[in-house]
């Protein structure tokens, strides 16, 4: 959890920039815009008040990086929320932003999820030449080794650290964040899944992506993947797989072929995605002093059938 100053200073940065008329240093008055902490987590903790978010990002996030992130967002305001503001303000030694509020995919309604909304914006994305400085590789490697490494050093004995390890061993370097990747001029997202689409503006605007913490150069496919490994680990339907891949190629993505068999470019980054997310649920269970629920040990068994393979045959499936 985020220490208290922190969030509470957050929160007035959110209700100034909302409310710009209200003269500074005067006390606070009650509110009915209402206020809302969205996310308090150690990598962002995330504010709203009325139509404007405040997040303040993870303390090891360099600056320059997230100002050229940043600067894509304002530069493809049809693909990505932009920014209430290209520059990012310091608080407690953390870079804070601002944002104009959008409604979230319904987490109760699984049936309304924008599965063709999604593909067709990331296609967009890809398909788009960065511009401006070089930006950073794009994060989503990074953020499965270390996921990795922090169910090692938290529960080096779980039964479930062995085949979750086992499975990252079998990847290639590039996607073990242990060598460069071999695509380094496509725009890409670096952490899609639903929770990364809001309606601008909102309640019933379009679609937009949110989160540009991950954004950078990089595989596309690495974009696909969480859905891909849901899917292929039984828990996303066949058919909402289908709705998205089908979207993404009607859309001209290039992380796949046009037609044809697309799990040679997509088998690596959803190998990949199925270690992550079963390093930090796993993780997550034992910090919560639980055991792995059904969906956890889905995950955890996928990653067992992806160890049982040597990691020089699977590595030679795909660069």
């Amino acid at each position: 959890m985020t220490a208290v100053p922190l969030l509470t200073e957050l929160a007035a940065r959110a209700r100034a920039r909302a409310h710009p008329g209200e003269a500074p240093g005067t006390r606070p008055q009650p509110c009915p815009c209402g206020a809302a902490t969205l996310a308090d987590r150690p990598d962002a903790t995330v504010v709203r008040h009325a139509d404007t978010v405040a997040k303040a990002h993870a303390p090891d996030t360099a600056p320059a990086d997230l100002a050229r992130r940043l600067a894509v967002a304002v530069r493809l305001p049809d693909v990505l929320l932009p920014p209430l503001s290209p520059t990012p303000v310091p608080l407690h030694g953390r870079p804070v932003t601002f944002w104009p509020y959008g409604t979230p995919v319904d987490p109760d309604d699984p049936d309304a999820a924008p599965w063709e909304e999604a593909a067709a914006l990331l296609a967009r994305l890809h398909l788009t030449a960065p511009a401006g400085p070089p930006l950073p590789p794009m994060r989503g490697p990074a953020k499965a080794a270390r996921a990795v490494a922090r169910l090692r050093a938290a529960a080096p004995h779980h039964p479930a650290t062995a085949p979750v390890v086992r499975a990252w061993r079998t990847l290639p370097a590039w996607a073990r964040a242990e060598a460069p990747m071999p695509d380094t001029s496509t725009l890409c997202h670096g952490d899609l899944h639903l929770g990364q689409l809001v309606r601008h503006p909102a309640p019933e605007g379009p679609w937009r992506l949110i989160d540009v913490d991950d954004l950078g150069v990089g595989v596309p496919a690495w974009d696909l993947a969480r859905p891909a490994a849901w899917y292929a680990c039984g828990l996303l339907p066949p058919e909402e797989w289908t709705r998205f891949l089908d979207a993404y190629r009607a859309a001209g993505g290039p992380a796949v072929p046009a037609d044809g068999d697309p799990w040679p470019a997509l088998d690596v980054p959803a190998r990949a995605l199925t270690v992550q997310t079963a390093a930090r649920w796993t993780a997550k269970a034992v910090a919560e002093d639980r055991p792995l629920d059904e969906v956890e040990r889905a995950l955890v068994d996928a990653c067992a059938r992806i160890g049982s393979v040597p990691p020089q045959l699977a590595r030679t499936s795909t660069t």
